[in-house]
């Protein structure tokens, strides 16, 4: 028996709780890890509390995220006592997740964890944080280098924005951060922002093109946020999306793609293919201050898990949590 986030779903309603499960009830898989440490994601948020259909199949453990020891394996890539990362592949969605302290996965879902990073940083990185690489990496493919201009950050306290000012700073771009929660305005420079504004700015209808102020820009909001982004990104700028945390609309139009050659790329983080998932983790592991985990970070047991879910659909968390599952 093991303990995990269970969420059930039938006649009687949604419960979400903290069960003991047979580790027999597992789902099929080549690798089982002891998981050390999880944490709370948007989507995971999501589907604790219920407000959003997220989970495709009932019961379900939550957890996208895990990072934790093998225990046994039947991959060829894993062995006993290798230490692993997973993020995403439907894990909390479509199959038992990493809330608990153990998973059956399969093995091609799995990344070496580097070695600069133990279970609680890379937890506290998350698949927040690996987003907000792949968004990185998406803005570097298309041709932005320092000193190319501002980058803005939509969203910027919450998990993606904040690894992300993070990484843009170190990386020597002037980062302008968008949020609604003013008060943290130190925050967010402590991370690295040079500038600091207020979410309404970008948050109602604007014009189909305004004044050019970004040379490139991560987004994790959409809707109005990211038509109003789009609308003042530079001529050749490119826009990374990956969230809708304002909404999944885009109410806009195409004027900034044809008359200002603006790139829109999509991110995706859970079907992303290994090889990208490896180069993410190895930058992570090179570009990101591990120092600044540290303020980006709250930590709280498995059975605060539930509690904590609660606060972040409310907006009332700042940057990452980690479940310690230990």
């Amino acid at each position: 028996m093991f303990k995990a986030v269970l969420l059930e779903k039938d006649e009687a309603g949604f419960r979400a709780g903290l069960r003991e499960v047979d580790e027999a009830s597992l789902p099929e898989g080549d690798v089982l890890v002891a998981v050390a440490h999880s944490t709370l994601n948007y989507k995971d948020g999501l589907a604790i509390t219920s407000r959003s259909p997220v989970v495709r199949a009932w019961p379900m453990i939550a957890g996208i995220d895990g990072a934790g020891t093998v225990l046994e394996s039947s991959h060829a890539d894993w062995q006993p006592g290798d230490v692993v990362v997973h993020n995403g592949w439907g894990v909390g969605e479509t199959r038992w997740g990493c809330l608990a302290e153990r998973a059956r996965l399969k093995g091609e879902w799995l990344v070496r964890l580097p070695a600069a990073f133990t279970t609680r940083q890379a937890m506290a990185i998350g698949t927040a944080g690996y987003t907000a690489m792949l968004c990185v990496l998406a803005l570097e493919r298309h041709g932005l280098a320092a000193g190319d201009g501002q980058v803005l950050v939509t969203g910027a306290t919450g998990g993606v924005g904040s690894v992300a000012v993070a990484l843009l700073a170190r990386l020597g771009h002037r980062v302008t951060a968008a949020t609604g929660k003013v008060d943290e305005a130190d925050y967010l420079r402590q991370l690295g922002a040079a500038d600091v504004i207020d979410r309404a700015e970008l948050a109602a209808p604007g014009k189909p093109l305004q004044k050019e102020r970004w040379s490139a820009v991560v987004d994790a909001v959409g809707s109005h946020t990211l038509v109003n982004a789009l609308a003042q990104t530079r001529y050749a700028g490119v826009v990374a999306a990956c969230g809708l945390a304002q909404g999944h609309d885009l109410p806009g139009t195409v004027m900034p793609f044809i008359l200002r050659g603006v790139t829109l790329a999509g991110i995706d983080s859970v079907m992303a293919p290994v090889a990208l998932r490896r180069e993410a983790w190895q930058r992570l592991a090179r570009d990101l201050d591990p120092k600044l985990l540290e303020l980006i970070t709250e930590d709280v047991p498995l059975d605060r898990a539930i509690e904590k879910a609660g606060a972040l659909m409310e907006g009332r968390v700042r940057g990452r949590v980690v479940v310690a599952i230990g």
